[in-house]
């Protein structure tokens, strides 16, 4: 998962990083509502981890944001309010849930888990596609009933494709999804190319379709047609 946490207290910031990074979810951080904005204008997130009581602004603008520009973006909202008001607000302008300070951060991950599934793979588990069959939650993926092996880095970017399938998307895209804040996507593609290689190379041998293709001067698309 690639997750934006937006909280203004350090420690509780760098923990949720550590935690959600620990588990191989790239995480980018924003410690006031200048650099939320900022990110959530630019990038694109499976799901942004929103405090409302931030610096220079509300929360609640971000997620005001998000939805005028109709960005699909998950939203959790965290917040030491424990307000109804604050709480209806927020999912009536379209945040997917709602948590209240302190919370444990293995719940935390849990809602997060649960909105990107319900987002991208209608809050199933299970994703198939053709002879493809990935277990999201042992993190294997078969070909015809066959188990096969993938780097992390592949993994995450077979999810991403299969996320994204029929749609294009740029190198640019897949670099910042697979390292967020941690790479500069100015820098040359070749990593790309060798993950893309190595998983069509894996699928095929393992008797599934050249599903990735390249689309000239744009990027990729994961299809079957």
């Amino acid at each position: 998962m690639k997750i934006l946490i937006v909280e203004d207290e350090t420690g509780l910031r760098d923990s949720i990083e550590s935690y959600f990074t620990g588990g191989d979810s790239v995480c980018e951080t924003a410690n006031d509502f200048t650099s939320a904005l900022a990110k959530v204008s630019v990038y694109r997130y499976d799901c942004v981890i929103l405090d409302l009581t931030l610096p220079h602004g509300n929360g609640l603008d971000i997620l005001k944001h998000l939805k005028e520009h109709n960005h699909n973006d998950g939203v959790l909202i965290i917040s030491a309010k424990n307000s109804l008001d604050d709480r209806l607000t927020g999912l009536d302008l379209g945040a997917d849930d709602y948590l209240t300070k302190p919370f444990h951060l293995s719940e935390l991950k849990s809602r997060v888990t649960a909105i990107v599934r319900r987002r991208s793979f209608n809050g199933s588990s299970q994703i198939k596609f053709n002879e493809i069959n990935i277990d999201l939650d042992a993190k294997a993926v078969k070909v015809n009933e066959a188990v096969v092996k993938f780097t992390r880095k592949e993994y995450s970017l077979l999810i991403y494709f299969i996320a994204n399938k029929g749609k294009v998307v740029s190198k640019s895209a897949i670099a910042e999804h697979l390292w967020g804040d941690n790479i500069d996507i100015a820098d040359n593609f070749d990593f790309i190319y060798s993950h893309i290689k190595n998983i069509r190379k894996k699928l095929v041998e393992a008797g599934a379709g050249d599903y990735i293709q390249a689309a000239y001067g744009m990027g990729y698309k994961f299809t079957d047609g």
